[in-house]
């Protein structure tokens, strides 16, 4: 059976591919082979990975929302919207969290003229210039034009690092260049052991689109706080107020936040 992928070409469908998610997400190898072995019976060619992952965020969710927000994480850095910002924002809390010092949207002066860097990591091996590349549809790739670019400032500033960060995929081409110049890469799935989904996972640093408690309008009302990170809620309760989540609703937010950003055992 042939599913529809994003970028709009297709595959074979993967029962394993899809328990593996789910017990990455932290489901039990049981409730995830049943939940995928339901899906087979609704399967149909040309289905989208879309409707596929629709139909297990649904089936996680009535069990336990924490594991269904850890399943839907690529789909909540996505949801972060057009401005970017947020997604900048929030790669400059990953470098924190592992260790990093870190500047946001940073004036640098080159040889030939300024850039405005989106983050500047200080780390053991020295300054790391940081370009956030965010695309808001799972089919869009980090191509090419966007490295020869990125490397192109680092050149004309001379000193340090560069890296590409996307919430995406790079192309073929894109990892081939950068290889060859040394500039470094983290994608969604890329390099392999230690990608932007594998380090999020480990810091536990999840946004607050992953909340599954939280209506689109809520979550938009919250990044327009800056408020990015969902483990920075329990210090500021107020911004769920100003956000119109009050109440009962509001300790389930919380609750939620808790079970999400404190190592579970399961369902």
């Amino acid at each position: 059976m042939l599913i529809a992928k994003a970028d709009g070409t297709t595959e074979e469908f993967e029962p394993e591919k899809l328990i593996s998610s789910l017990r990455r997400a932290g489901a039990k190898d049981l409730v995830a082979r049943q939940i995928t072995e339901d899906i087979e019976r609704e399967l149909w060619d040309g289905m989208s990975t879309e409707e596929i992952y629709a139909r297990a965020f649904e089936r996680l969710r009535e069990g336990r929302h924490d594991i269904a927000a850890r399943y839907s994480l690529k789909r909540a850095v996505l949801d972060f919207g057009p401005s970017g910002f947020p997604f900048e924002d929030y790669i400059s809390e990953l470098f924190r969290a592992e260790g990093h010092e870190v500047a946001v949207r940073k004036i640098i002066k080159g040889k030939c003229v300024e850039h405005e860097v989106d983050v500047v990591v200080n780390d053991p091996e020295g300054t790391l210039y940081v370009e956030a590349k965010f695309h808001n549809a799972a089919g869009f790739k980090s191509d090419l034009k966007i490295v020869l670019y990125v490397q192109a400032r680092i050149d004309d500033i001379g000193t340090g690092r560069g890296m590409v960060v996307t919430n995406t995929k790079f192309t073929d081409k894109a990892v081939e260049y950068s290889s060859c110049k040394g500039l470094e890469l983290l994608g969604w799935d890329y390099p392999q052991g230690a990608t932007l989904h594998d380090r999020i996972d480990k810091a536990r640093l999840y946004p607050v689109t992953a909340l599954t408690m939280l209506s689109r309008s809520e979550k938009t009302a919250l990044l327009s706080q800056q408020m990015v990170l969902c483990n920075a809620l329990p210090g500021k309760p107020s911004a769920l107020t100003r956000a119109g989540i009050t109440g009962k609703k509001a300790d389930r937010v919380l609750e939620e936040v808790g079970a999400l950003c404190v190592p579970g055992k399961g369902v």
